[in-house]
């Protein structure tokens, strides 16, 4: 039954590790040096418990497994969390061959900024239109484009760094 308990609160431990980890690099890649710092401090203690468990009999076979699911599920466990939070900000880019205007007034009645430039496709002269938008607010912004235009092309790229402009303000500042 110790055996079982400790395999438990191995993959536990590893679990939490894992996906503070996971967060903590995401945070990095976005420049919030601070908060994965933070992150980073809790992730190595409860690596360290983690491991000191395992590290104390090798040859116990549940506790290893305990350590190694308990990193492929906070793997997942932290990407999902990651999707969740949403920090940081993503630039909608929309490609339409007879609609963009109508994109780019139905992106600014919904209260976001949106830059409109002329581009060369395939078929030859196309417009675009982008929006720079907080991460938790892509699917909306994608909708609706897709609502004004369902054959648009659309692409959806990290943004690290966001100076000035219009930005919608967040729903907790109303």
């Amino acid at each position: 039954m110790n055996i079982l308990i400790g395999s438990v609160i191995i993959f536990g431990l590893r679990v939490l590790g894992v996906a503070l980890s996971t967060i903590r690099v995401l945070l990095m890649m976005r420049g919030m040096k601070w908060t994965a710092a933070a992150l980073g401090f809790f992730e190595v203690l409860v690596y360290a418990l983690a491991i000191g468990q395992v590290v104390q009999d090798l040859n116990n076979i549940p506790y290893l497994l305990g350590y190694c699911l308990g990193f492929s599920v906070g793997t997942i466990l932290g990407m999902w969390l990651e999707e969740r939070l949403a920090i940081g900000f993503a630039t909608v880019r929309v490609i339409s061959l007879d609609h963009s205007q109508k994109i780019a007034d139905a992106i600014r009645a919904a209260g976001y900024g949106a830059t409109e430039g002329y581009a060369h496709g395939k078929d030859g002269l196309v417009k675009t239109v982008k929006t720079v938008v907080r991460r938790r607010d892509v699917e909306a912004v994608c909708d609706l484009v897709h609502q004004v235009a369902p054959e648009a092309f659309t692409t959806v790229e990290e943004t690290r760094r966001v100076e000035r402009g219009h930005l919608r303000a967040t729903r907790h500042a109303r």
